[in-house]
């Protein structure tokens, strides 16, 4: 069941999330769009990924490089610089922040 989520809210998130994905294991675009489907996040439009990809990278959070393909031309893979994985390690922190702060005020609407 697809969830819509606002576009604006997602874009705060976007950067972390593929931050947390390419520290697991360097991916493509498709790939990465296919990985966010798997999570959940099927309402990422595919046409944000690559420009925040390329911010990310001449932000020296990512790196990429050109492999080839069995299935056709080579394809450009992405993968954590450790400057992006200490963003990452950032995100995630400010994400811990954020959920015990909304689950705070979540309990104070239910009492």
């Amino acid at each position: 069941m697809e969830h819509k989520v606002s576009s604006q809210l997602l874009k705060g998130f976007l950067q972390g999330i593929l931050l947390i994905l390419l520290a697991e294991e360097a991916n493509y675009g498709y790939g990465i769009s296919q990985r966010l489907v798997e999570v959940g996040l099927e309402s990422v439009p595919k046409g944000t990924i690559y420009p925040l990809l390329t911010s990310m990278e001449k932000r020296g959070l990512v790196k990429s490089e050109s492999r080839p393909s069995t299935d056709g031309p080579s394809r450009k893979y992405y993968e954590t610089t450790d400057e992006g994985l200490l963003a990452k390690q950032e995100f995630l922190d400010q994400w811990g922040y954020l959920v015990a702060a909304m689950g705070n005020l979540t309990k104070e609407e239910q009492a």
